[in-house]
């Protein structure tokens, strides 16, 4: 069974989701447009194009998720309007400019499946000066969370699982994002929109600062975060929990030492995130009357699973010297010559590298597995 078409699935069958695109897309999409659609998955988004009158649709697509994209669109007799693209957007290339560019990599909280990075270099290089995106603008909005079951499942680390000190892994599970679905009712006060973000126009890092204010007494364990994406002037999408046509997609939380907090406490949070990186910083104080009751500072970075083995090898004074395996790769890419057939350079790279194949089978898919990533 294949977990990637099943996750799609998940996708297809989120009907505020669908809706919200097709409302957007009849929006946006004049008869006879040209339209991209980045990371197309299924490809729902380049039918719901053509349906709207698209003339030609680029459908990009790195993964092997374009063969099912080229069945359905096929079977919904849309083929002969779609062009397909197999490769990552940031690397395509087009034969021509487009009057819209469209795609869903938003994420939980509104930047982490990269759509500011690749709106960002699809505007600079496909879409026309007069062009728009589906979506235009993202805000991220936050909330003071109460979930005292993820808050426990962080600190588990501290508290001697299967009989044993692993509390210093606390201070990476502390430094970590979690995507949660909220319910309103884990809200301890009203959300807050934090940032606006114009998808297509940010490069680099953003920063925000904002006060959060407690309407109802409880635990606080964390700041939650979620989205509201304008697809189209006229519509927006948004997996908000106090949205009654929230799309099916978690949030996320980030993590504080719990505090008890009354109706009237204020909770200030400055944040600083790298899209690209998918770093977040979170820091901020909870205070009452004025007076500071607590405080928070952390951070992804200091979640991050970095060897110190792989923290040596980024260093500016190191000097790296090829594995056996990647001498292997470059012997590979050394014979892509265009000349040599791929059987050719399989038995090539096996009689080379005999200490490392033991097969000819081997041999056959590392090669296969070069070639398909650098040769076109």
């Amino acid at each position: 069974m294949s977990l990637i078409v099943d996750e799609h699935r998940f996708y297809i069958e989120d009907r505020p989701r669908i809706d919200a695109f097709r409302r957007a897309i009849r929006e946006v999409v004049r008869p006879g447009a040209v339209v991209v659609d980045l990371g197309s998955g299924t490809g729902i988004l380049g039918l719901l194009a053509c349906e709207a009158g698209a003339a030609r649709v680029y459908s990009i697509e790195m993964t092997g998720m374009i063969e099912v994209a080229r069945a359905v669109a096929a079977r919904n007799g849309f083929a002969d309007r779609i062009r397909w693209v197999h490769d990552e957007s940031m690397h395509a290339i087009l034969p021509e400019r487009v009057d819209v560019v469209m795609c869903d990599q938003i994420g939980h909280f509104g930047f982490e499946a990269g759509v500011f990075e690749y709106m960002n270099d699809a505007r600079q290089r496909f879409l026309k000066p007069e062009g728009v995106t589906i979506p235009a603008r993202v805000a991220l909005v936050l909330a003071a969370i109460s979930d005292p079951e993820l808050s426990a499942a962080v600190r588990l680390w501290c508290e001697r699982p299967a009989g044993l000190d692993f509390s210093p892994v606390y201070s990476w599970a502390a430094n970590t994002g979690y995507p949660k679905k909220f319910d309103a009712d884990q809200c301890l006060g009203d959300p807050v929109t934090a940032l606006k973000l114009e998808v297509g126009a940010l490069a680099g890092a953003v920063s925000l600062e904002t006060e959060l204010a407690i309407t109802r007494g409880g635990r606080l364990d964390g700041i939650g975060g979620w989205f509201s994406a304008a697809l189209s002037p006229g519509v927006t999408m948004t997996n908000s929990p106090f949205a009654p046509d929230r799309i099916d997609r978690r949030n996320v939380f980030l993590p504080i030492d719990p505090i008890d907090v009354d109706a009237g406490d204020r909770v200030s949070v400055r944040m600083r995130i790298m899209p690209a990186e998918v770093v977040v910083t979170w820091r901020g104080e909870i205070t009452r009357d004025g007076a500071v009751r607590g405080a928070f500072n952390r951070s992804t970075v200091a979640g991050m699973l970095l060897s110190r083995d792989e923290l040596a090898r980024q260093r500016p004074d190191y000097v790296p010297h090829l594995t056996p395996r990647g001498r292997a790769r470059l012997t590979v890419l050394e014979l892509c010559d265009g000349a040599r057939a791929l059987a050719d350079i399989e038995r090539e790279l096996f009689e080379r590298h005999r200490d490392i194949f033991q097969t000819r089978a081997e041999a056959a898919a590392f090669a296969t597995e070069v070639v398909t990533r650098y040769t076109d």
